[in-house]
C-alpha cells in the first residue's frame, strides 16, 4: 500500500523517526527491517530502565513519563493501545508515521506488549483515513511474514480500530470508549486507562510517536539515544509546522531556526502545542527553544509538537475567535462548562473581534469554564484563549478602541472544515409562536428573547442536536422546527 500523496518531512536532527524517508514514500516491512533491524526482546524491568534512563515522555501533549505508565498497568491481562487519532487540525505527525513509517510504531507497541504479556495491540486511527489504511496494510504485511516463517510476533493479536475524526476523539477516555464501541467522547468521570481500558482491561495507552520513540530507544540504547538533544531532554521530537510540514528536531534547537527551515517567520505570534496550547508573542518565539523546558520558559507548551506562526496579513483576534467557535462545536456537551461556557467564550471573542466587546468580558467567560469540566477540553480552550489575549495585547487594544485592526480574517489557522458534524437551525412559525420563552430556557446559549419575549436563534452545532429536538418537542405552541444549517 503506497499512498499517492504523503506528508512532507524535513529534518534538523539525525534521521531517526524519519530515517529512510528521503528515498521511500513508505517503508514496507522488508525496507523497515533493512533499516532498523529486528528489535531485541526486552523484559519489563529492562524496558522501564531504558525509558527512565532517557526520561522518555509521552508525545501526545501531557508529557507523562512513559516508565511510570509501564509500572502503573496492573498485573493480569493487559492491552496496548496506540493513539493515532489526531483530532488537532494543525497536527500531522502521527498520521505521517502511520502513512510513511508504520512498522516503527508497531515495533514500539509490540516491544511494550511482549514486556507486559499483553493480550493484544490495538492501533486507533481515523476511520477511512489514509493512515488507517496504511496501518491495516502494515499489519497484513506482518501476518504474511509470520506465515512465511519470518520472526514476526503477535501476528494474530493486532488490530486497527477506526474512530470518527473529532477534536476530542483523541482524548484518552474518549479513545478508550471509541475502541470499546461506544461514542468516542470523554467519560463522565475520569478513569485511568492503566486500571480500566480496552475491554475493561488494564491498558497501556500512549500516542503513535511515543511508541516510535520507544522503538528507536530500543534500537540505539540509552547512550546512543542521548547522543543528540539536551542533557535533560535527550533525543528528537516531531513537530508539525504550519499545519503541513513534519520536522524531526533534536531538542535544544531554537524555534526561530525551525521556522526559518520551513520558510516561515514568527509573524504576529506563534501558536505552540496546538489548540489546547498557548500563544507566544513574536519576541518570545524568537527566543524560545524546542524542548518542554524551553517552551515553558517562553510561556508556552511543547504539547503535541504543533507550531503555527500567524501571518501579519490576518486579524489575530478574528483567527482566535474562529478556533474558539470550532472548539465550542467540537465539545461533547456533557457538562456545563462545555455546553454553556464554551459557546459563551466563543461569543465573547467574536464580539471583541467585531469591536463590540472587551477583553474583560472574554476573561469573565473563561473563568466560568476553567477547572470545572468533566474532561480537559474546557481547560485547554481557556489556555488557548487567555494566552491569545496576552500575546496579541496590542491588537486587543486596537479592537477595543477602534472597533477593528483593519485586517481581514484570512483563515490562516487550519480547521478541518470537511467532515465536521452537521449544524442545525431552529425555525419558528410566527403564526403559532406565543412568546412562552421555553425554548430560551432549554437552549439559553442558542436562543435569545427580544423585549416582547419572542425568540431569535443562532446556529446549533451537531452535538446539541438532541437538546434542540427536545426544545422543538416541548414547544407549547408547536411553533418550532429543526432544519439543516448552512
Amino acid at each position: 500500500m503506497i499512498p499517492h500523496r504523503v506528508p512532507r518531512v524535513l529534518r534538523l536532527a539525525p534521521a531517526r523517526l524519519t530515517a529512510g524517508l528521503d528515498h521511500c514514500r513508505r517503508l514496507d516491512l522488508p525496507a523497515h527491517r533493512a533499516l532498523h533491524g529486528e528489535p531485541a526482546r526486552r523484559d519489563l524491568d529492562a524496558l522501564i530502565a531504558m525509558a527512565e534512563g532517557v526520561d522518555l515522555r509521552g508525545r501526545g501533549g501531557a508529557a507523562f513519563p512513559f516508565a511510570r505508565k509501564l509500572r502503573a498497568v496492573a498485573p493480569g491481562e493487559r492491552v496496548v493501545l496506540v493513539n493515532a487519532v489526531e483530532g488537532e487540525p494543525a497536527s500531522a505527525k502521527d498520521a505521517m508515521l502511520l502513512v510513511r513509517a508504520p512498522h516503527l510504531v508497531l515495533d514500539g507497541a509490540l516491544l511494550a506488549a511482549e514486556a507486559l504479556g499483553a493480550r493484544e495491540v490495538v492501533v486507533a486511527a481515523v476511520e477511512g483515513d489514509v493512515a488507517h489504511a496504511s496501518m491495516i496494510a502494515a499489519m497484513e504485511e506482518r501476518r504474511a511474514a509470520t506465515v512465511s516463517g519470518a520472526a514476526e510476533r503477535y501476528g494474530g493479536r493486532m488490530r486497527v480500530a477506526g474512530l470518527p475524526e473529532r477534536f476530542i476523539s483523541g482524548e484518552g477516555g474518549a479513545l478508550v470508549r471509541g475502541v470499546n464501541g461506544l461514542d468516542a467522547v470523554p467519560a463522565g468521570r475520569r478513569r485511568r486507562a492503566t486500571e480500566e481500558g480496552v475491554g475493561g482491561l488494564p491498558t497501556l495507552l500512549s500516542n503513535a510517536e511515543t511508541f516510535a520513540q520507544l522503538a528507536v530507544l530500543s534500537e540505539l540504547g540509552p547512550i546512543g539515544y542521548a547522543e543528540v538533544g539536551t542533557p535533560r531532554e535527550p533525543g528528537t521530537v516531531l513537530l508539525t509546522v504550519g499545519g503541513e510540514a513534519v520536522v524531526e528536531v533534536m531538542t535544544g534547537v531554537p524555534l526561530a531556526t525551525v521556522l526559518e527551515e520551513c520558510g516561515l517567520d514568527p509573524g504576529e505570534g506563534v501558536l505552540v502545542g496546538g489548540y489546547h496550547g498557548a500563544w507566544l508573542s513574536t519576541r518570545a518565539a524568537q527566543a524560545a527553544v524546542v524542548s518542554r523546558e524551553g517552551m515553558r520558559l517562553a510561556g508556552g507548551v511543547l504539547g503535541a509538537g504543533i507550531v503555527v506562526p500567524l501571518p501579519a496579513t490576518t486579524c489575530p483576534l478574528g483567527e482566535v475567535a474562529r478556533v474558539a467557535a470550532y472548539l465550542s462545536a467540537q465539545s461533547s456537551g456533557q457538562c456545563g462548562p462545555c455546553r454553556l461556557g464554551l459557546p459563551e467564550v466563543a461569543r465573547a471573542l467574536c464580539a471583541l473581534a467585531e469591536g463590540a466587546g472587551s477583553a474583560d468580558e472574554v476573561r469573565r467567560a473563561v473563568r466560568t469554564v476553567e477547572r470545572r469540566g468533566a474532561c480537559f477540553h474546557p481547560d485547554g480552550t481557556a489556555r488557548f484563549v487567555l494566552s491569545a489575549l496576552e500575546a496579541f495585547a496590542a491588537d486587543v487594544e486596537r479592537h477595543e478602541e477602534r472597533g477593528s485592526c483593519g485586517r481581514p480574517v484570512r483563515g490562516a489557522l487550519p480547521l478541518k472544515e470537511a467532515g465536521q458534524e452537521p449544524r442545525y437551525r431552529l425555525d419558528v412559525d410566527w403564526t403559532r409562536c406565543q412568546g412562552h420563552g421555553l425554548c430560551a430556557h432549554l437552549l439559553p446559549e442558542f436562543v435569545e428573547l427580544d423585549g416582547h419575549g419572542y425568540p431569535s436563534f443562532r446556529q446549533v452545532p451537531g452535538w446539541m442536536g438532541r437538546e434542540a429536538r427536545r426544545a422543538v418537542e416541548m414547544c407549547p405552541a408547536l411553533a418550532l422546527r429543526l432544519v439543516p444549517g448552512q
